[in-house]
């Protein structure tokens, strides 16, 4: 299968980077911004295109690597061109299903969402990375074995899910990613208040974090869990709670009742009935 890519930002240039590398056929870019196409076809050792018509006819497969405010706007464009029957038309977000590819089917259009668990950082750098990203695949059945087999030929784990789930799936991912920035946010913050400098502070964070997620991948999350929670320790979660502003304590509070279900599933025998009615 040929692929081309509407769209020549940083997901544009790493999936046609990777893809590449690993056997697939670049027909190359197409964007509104010319001079951001063409780099991304020299990045890729590919072609250029002009307009949506010339990239349609001249692939088999079409990754929409644009906002996901403009998926909806480039497929309108798309589907009225003549020769958009029989290809397969990707799109790249994480929070849509394929149903934003409205009357594909009727057009003989198969609709995939292909979305990499992967936080793209950079145009030319995050390709080298990507081989340990699992991909998720929702969209039309008839092709589903083909983009599957695309994706798993390259060595990425690749799980077909519903796109019922895509929602609850976007969530997930947004929280194991953005909000881990966040938390983070708020413990370098923190630290900063206790003297450290912010590069200070992040050095001291990111091997104990680092550990935390090797034990994690090793363990599970259950497993892994330590801290005064786990302990049942009273006493230094009230203090925690004194020392913490509103919005610190509020965040404090609602991981730290997570954190205890996952205390009672890994200490059965344990009553945290106390420190549990102290979060609440």
């Amino acid at each position: 299968m040929k692929i081309g890519y509407i769209g020549a930002g940083k997901v544009g240039f790493s999936l046609g980077k990777y893809f590449g590398l690993h056997g697939a056929v670049t027909g190359g870019y197409y964007s509104r911004n010319p001079l951001s196409a063409r780099k991304a076809a020299d990045f890729t050792s590919s072609r250029q295109y002009n307009s949506l018509d010339e990239i349609l006819s001249d692939n088999d497969v079409l990754f929409l690597t644009v906002p996901d405010g403009e998926i909806l706007p480039v497929w309108n464009c798309l589907k009225i061109l003549p020769c958009v029957k029989n290809k397969i038309i990707c799109h790249c977000s994480g929070a849509l299903s394929s149903d934003i590819f409205s009357d594909a089917e009727e057009l003989s259009v198969f609709g995939f969402s292909v979305h990499p668990i992967f936080a793209f950082h950079s145009k030319t750098e995050s390709y080298k990375k990507l081989s340990d990203a699992v991909f998720t695949v929702e969209g039309s059945p008839e092709k589903t074995d083909e983009i599957v087999s695309l994706i798993s030929g390259m060595g990425n784990t690749v799980r077909v899910i519903s796109r019922q789930a895509k929602t609850k799936y976007h969530a997930a991912a947004v929280m194991a990613s953005n909000h881990m920035t966040a938390l983070v946010h708020t413990a370098v913050g923190l630290l900063c208040e206790c003297g450290f400098s912010e590069q200070e502070a992040l050095s001291a964070l990111i091997p104990l974090m680092s550990g935390n997620l090797s034990n994690i991948a090793e363990t599970g999350t259950v497993n892994a869990l330590t801290g005064p929670i786990e302990r049942n320790d009273t006493q230094t979660v009230q203090k925690h709670l004194q020392c913490l502003e509103s919005k610190q304590e509020v965040l404090y509070r609602e991981l730290s009742l997570v954190l205890a279900d996952m205390a009672r599933a890994k200490h059965p025998d344990r009553n945290y009935d106390e420190i549990e009615g102290l979060l609440k």
